[in-house]
């Protein structure tokens, strides 16, 4: 069935290290082109599985795109325009070849705080943002993701999870009117619950029954076995089919009941209206707008959109980071900084077709890995039945009930809550339910904040670790200090003041080993503690010695090693007649 792994033929994708047969001679240089790695090899057993993933994928993204625009406050027609570009680039430079580009929840909330102008600011972020992905791809920047942390980008998710939710709340009930804001959407919603307008909320609230069940169902369909009767087979297949296209067939038909009401002379929901039919322009983005009292220079948009601008350039490389999570379960790994490239030419490339900013979707990504999609060749198909939506059918959109997006939407970001992450960090590492919870609060006020002080938080903490490294002291005839890491130039203070201290407070006051054996790197400004250090201890009639430090740190600093702790010990007095402790001996 649909379902299954793709066949023998394909078996070969996981080998290689981004999803591909592995070329003979596996020393040459791979080609600059990532298409080049798996083209010349593209097999015609691939083909079949490769239009089914790309029709599934599709016919997911349609719908998605209709409501991820309304979540983002711009025409309809922009959602299309944002999910074809980006099929087409990275069949040609990605390194995955199940990732989708395209629009998503997370991106449409971001936009949202900068929508509220006209569409061309949203389209100058695309290439602001992409011009900026570019960059950190080309200039192999792609290491800088690692500090955005896991509990940060599980903090924003689930608190976007729930923005995006509320957010839609007005549509579900039919409400008109209702503040961006989140807590002012909240009170909003509240205070005008009387005013649902009970054609919407009927058929949202199917909507999203019918999507939460097929959900369900797909997940806990088992795989049809070859030896079961064709009839069985093939009903397996109907089931999946319905599972995985569920966001075009609810909307399919909400369409098709909202149609019926026109007919009759009545309509109690509230329609998508007019999309303008027919592709976009191809053109660059304006970097300034005609206003009816003058024009807007270019200066002027971007100072606009400068609060929203950071967490829309920031969020695409995050996501791009969090692909290794998603491609690592079919046995391969991607080029981070190719991930990058990728995102900002299709960006960049997008907003000359007046799509805002794009990003890797992971709801997306699995419905075609699902498919057993073979190489990126499935975006192709993808990118085709999305222009050929635009071409044709645009003017069957307009009776889409707006509930019937919510619940599209609603159901696609549920799942991004992870109720189990806070429990998960309690047992682990208490700590770091501080970016956590920092990120989670934040973003329910402004989403982009939310980022920006997960992100600062995650890092004082990662300073905080370097500044204090582990020590671990033990008493005896000397004093022997273990030190657990590497030393850094914060934590040159702490160390004085705990072996200074420590040292001295003994009685009598005893001399100190440094055992430096998990000490793999050490900067200046370290060496130099270390030597006021034995400076000071020698001031006060005490001997420091250092075991398992780099000769040259020691030659530098004046000081003296020993291989070992018994060879410290014996040789902690200073030899009559020299001040120093004895000889270095080298290792």
């Amino acid at each position: 069935m649909a379902a299954a792994p793709a066949p023998a033929a394909a078996a070969g994708l996981a080998a290689a290290p981004w999803g591909v047969p592995a070329m003979p001679g596996s020393r040459c240089p791979r080609p600059a082109l990532p298409i080049l790695r798996w083209l010349p090899r593209y097999s015609r057993a691939w083909l079949p599985l490769d239009l089914l993933a790309g029709l599934a994928v599709g016919l997911t993204t349609v719908p998605q795109a209709l409501a991820y625009a309304e979540l983002a406050g711009l025409p309809l027609q922009y959602g299309l325009y944002s999910s074809f570009m980006g099929c087409f680039v990275y069949c040609f430079l990605g390194t995955a070849k199940d990732v989708t580009l395209g629009p998503t929840a997370i991106m449409s909330l971001l936009v949202s705080s900068y929508a509220f102008h006209e569409p061309v600011y949203a389209v100058l972020l695309t290439f602001l943002s992409g011009c900026i992905q570019l960059a950190m791809g080309l200039l192999h920047l792609g290491f800088l993701l690692d500090f955005i942390s896991c509990p940060v980008i599980k903090g924003f998710t689930s608190a976007a999870s729930i923005t995006i939710s509320f957010n839609q709340i007005k549509n579900i009930l039919g409400l008109q009117g209702i503040p961006r804001q989140f807590f002012l959407q909240v009170y909003e919603t509240l205070r005008r619950i009387r005013e649902t307008r009970a054609g919407d909320a009927v058929l949202g609230l199917t909507c999203l029954a019918v999507l939460t069940g097929l959900r369900a169902m797909k997940s806990h369909l088992p795989q049809a076995a070859p030896a079961e009767p064709l009839a069985v087979r093939i009903s397996y297949l109907i089931v999946w089919i319905s599972a995985t296209a569920r966001n075009a067939l609810v909307v399919l038909f909400a369409g098709l009941v909202a149609y019926s009401f026109q007919v009759m002379g009545s309509q109690p929901f509230r329609l998508t209206g007019s999309i303008p039919q027919g592709l976009p322009a191809f053109r660059p983005p304006h970097f300034s707008l005609a206003v009816p009292n003058g024009t807007v220079p270019f200066q002027s948009m971007v100072e606009v959109g400068a609060g929203s601008s950071p967490g829309a350039a920031l969020l695409p490389p995050a996501c791009a980071g969090s692909q290794p999570s998603l491609t690592s379960q079919s046995g391969y790994r991607i080029d981070p900084n190719q991930e990058l490239l990728a995102l900002g030419v299709a960006n960049v490339l997008g907003s000359f077709v007046s799509s805002y900013p794009i990003t890797g979707s992971f709801g997306r990504t699995a419905v075609n890995a699902q498919s057993g999609v073979c190489t990126p060749a499935g975006g192709l198909v993808t990118g085709a039945l999305v222009l050929l939506s635009l071409a044709y059918l645009t003017s069957l959109f307009y009776y889409i009930p707006k509930a019937a997006l919510a619940a599209v939407i609603i159901s696609a970001v549920v799942p991004m809550f992870d109720a189990g992450i806070f429990r998960t960090l309690w047992r682990v590492k208490r700590l770091d339910l501080v970016p956590l919870c920092v990120t989670f609060l934040l973003c329910f006020w402004e989403v982009q904040y939310g980022i920006v002080a997960g992100v600062l938080v995650s890092g004082i903490l990662l300073l905080y670790s370097i500044a204090r490294p582990p020590i671990k002291v033990s008493e005896g005839a000397v004093l022997l200090v273990q030190l657990g890491s590497s030393l850094h130039f914060p934590a040159v203070e702490h160390l004085r003041d705990s072996v200074c201290s420590r040292a001295l407070a003994a009685s009598p006051p005893r001399s100190v080993i440094l055992d430096c054996c998990h000490v793999s790197s050490i900067d200046y400004t370290v060496v130099v503690g270390l030597s006021e250090l034995l400076q000071e201890l020698r001031r006060h009639g005490l001997s420091l010695a250092f075991c398992g430090l780099k000769v040259s740190a020691a030659e530098l600093s004046g000081c003296y090693q020993r291989e070992s702790h018994p060879e410290s010990k014996h040789s902690s007095e200073p030899a009559p007649g020299n001040n120093k402790l004895s000889q270095p001996v080298r290792t």
